[in-house]
């Protein structure tokens, strides 16, 4: 039989067996939802196909990958994922680096159950303006100075005048606002020289370095530096204000108001509060967006 005859027939051979299998494939996958859902527990959830090693994932797999998922990676990737960490009082901004797995044990939180809400939160309606890890650099920069750099430059001189108004005021029977009182004193200190490098110095650095990777050319090499210089410093400034805060926050008794404050206390712990509410997603959309896409430039 001549040898050329033979070599196709092989061919054919191997095509009709590559065919057949990928049918099996196909089957076995669609039995596996049929049966998921015929048996109660939901519809088509979410299937990795394989992992690296081409294994495919069970849903054990999947939520132990999940377990090991920083808590600003969640909110990285979806920002309605949010809701669920505040509510268990979980920190995703300044401790967003901590896996689900590791900030549910430290809260004494069931991770099965969290993982069902997180994947609840991301069932809803999602707007498309909070899809913040899709956005450009220099667009997520002047979101981030229109944004919250704005209600910091209109808010936090005015909120450290009523903290140190109450303390003034208040501060014989409730000492803790005069410890409030100065711990914002610092934080306003701070945060104006922290806004002040980002706006005049790294987010500059940034747009220049994104524009020249666009054309094919080679970053200035000073902005590179400036670059590495400024996100190890701002992440730094980023957990001491945020532990500033956090004291703040535990000092108030989660800004809890008391039976005989007067409306100014009443205002300063509302704008405490939503100081508080503005930093964490300030703080997400630098530590788990901006500033590590920025370290890939």
């Amino acid at each position: 039989m001549p040898a050329a005859f033979l070599k196709r027939a092989a061919a054919l051979s191997k095509c009709l067996f590559h065919d057949y299998f990928m049918t099996q494939v196909k089957v076995s996958v669609c039995r596996i939802c049929y049966n998921e859902v015929n048996n109660g527990e939901g519809a088509l959830y979410r299937l990795k196909q394989t992992t690296k090693g081409g294994i495919m994932k069970t849903p054990e797999t999947m939520e132990q990958d999940d377990s090991n998922m920083t808590v600003g990676g969640f909110v990285a990737d979806d920002y309605r994922t949010a809701g669920v960490f505040e509510k268990y009082g979980i920190d995703f901004c300044c401790g967003g680096k901590i896996t689900l797995s590791d900030a549910c044990r430290e809260k004494e939180i069931d991770t099965a159950t969290i993982l069902a809400e997180i994947r609840a939160a991301k069932e809803e309606p999602q707007e498309r303006s909070q899809n913040y890890g899709s956005w450009g650099l220099p667009f997520l920069a002047d979101y981030i100075v229109n944004t919250h750099h704005g209600y910091l430059n209109e808010n936090t001189r005015q909120i450290a005048v009523y903290a140190n108004k109450i303390a003034e005021v208040h501060g014989s029977h409730h000492p803790e606002v005069i410890e409030i009182a100065r711990i914002f004193d610092r934080i306003a200190i701070d945060m104006e020289a922290h806004l002040h490098e980002e706006e005049e110095v790294l987010f500059p650095a940034i747009k220049r370095i994104d524009a020249a990777r666009k054309e094919g050319s080679e970053p200035d090499g000073g902005d590179l530096k400036v670059l590495k210089e400024c996100l190890e410093k701002l992440h730094q400034d980023h957990d001491a204000i945020g532990d500033a805060v956090h004291s703040i926050r535990d000092l108030s008794h989660r800004y809890a108001i008391p039976e005989d404050a007067c409306n100014t206390f009443v205002v300063t712990y509302r704008k405490l509060k939503e100081f508080e509410d503005d930093l964490h997603k300030h703080v997400h959309l630098e530590n788990n967006i901006l500033f590590p896409k920025a370290a890939r430039l």
